[in-house]
């Protein structure tokens, strides 16, 4: 069972919710998949034994056969390569590795090579993985996807997304079989929950959602998820000892059993609730 833990915004707290998730199931496989800042490390603590490169092709051009037509930038969507009085600029950053300009060049001037754009790292017994985007790199995608080929089928798994609603937590999202969403009580939190819902639902996935900092007057999320027929599945409280223990990267579930049972019971919801 595959379960993705994604947030409308930053700062909700979702790695919160998502390692305390994967320390309170036996045997599960934990996935960083917030690869501009993963951070659940700091926490589940892994053995990190094999660091893989990530690499993308990006186009290199042969002045040698180059004639200056322009037909490569013409057919790049990205802007990534621009003709300047017939020399060929090139953005490697910016690339997406679609190939297009090898196709349009009619003098066979442009091939592809391989250019490193992060790494991602795998624990000894290959229960936590996490990823990583090279700082200056816009595009994340690729290690995703290369983290998703290395979910095992075994066992539960859980993604931590990264926040938003972005293409890359479509990447992430995409092939789970529920997700839990995380927000907190605050205008911006139920702006951003909404957001993040119709996502889901647009993809079609089964999920529910996680108040966290609750308070007692959390009841614009209980009335919205009420009225759109929404479960929601555990209430985290505003704590000042919550807070403390994480910041001295101590999860809820490893300093107190009780939480570590809210969480196993979290996860048998979103078990029964995979299945609907």
């Amino acid at each position: 069972m595959k379960i993705a833990v994604l947030s409308g915004k930053g700062g909700t707290g979702k790695t919160t919710v998502s390692a305390s998730l994967a320390a309170s199931i036996d045997g599960c496989q934990y996935v960083d998949c917030d690869v501009e800042e993963p951070n659940g490390a700091i926490f589940l603590k892994p053995d990190i034994t094999q660091s893989i490169s990530v690499n993308v092709p990006v186009p290199e051009v042969d002045a040698s056969k180059c004639n200056g037509c322009g037909n490569c930038g013409k057919a790049c969507q990205f802007h990534a390569i621009a003709v300047i009085k017939g020399k060929v600029l090139l953005f490697p950053e910016i690339c997406h590795h679609c190939g297009a300009c090898l196709i349009a060049c009619p003098q066979g001037a442009i091939h592809e090579v391989d250019r490193t754009i992060g790494v991602i790292e795998i624990s000894n017994s290959n229960t936590f993985l996490q990823g990583r985007l090279n700082i200056g790199e816009p595009i994340s995608i690729p290690i995703i996807r290369e983290l998703k080929k290395r979910l095992r089928n075994d066992v539960a798994v859980v993604l931590d997304c990264s926040p938003g609603a972005s293409c890359t937590v479509v990447q992430s999202v995409d092939g789970c079989d529920y997700c839990i969403l995380v927000t907190e009580p605050t205008p911006f939190g139920l702006h951003d929950l909404k957001i993040a819902v119709q996502l889901i639902k647009k993809m079609g996935i089964p999920f529910g959602v996680v108040v966290n900092k609750a308070t007692a007057d959390n009841g614009s999320i209980q009335e919205y998820c009420a009225e759109n027929y929404i479960e929601v599945l555990m209430e985290i409280p505003f704590s000042q000892e919550i807070a403390q223990a994480y910041s001295n990267g101590i999860l809820p579930v490893q300093n107190n059993e009780q939480w570590k049972q809210k969480f196993a019971e979290l996860y048998q919801k979103v078990e029964r609730g995979a299945v609907k």
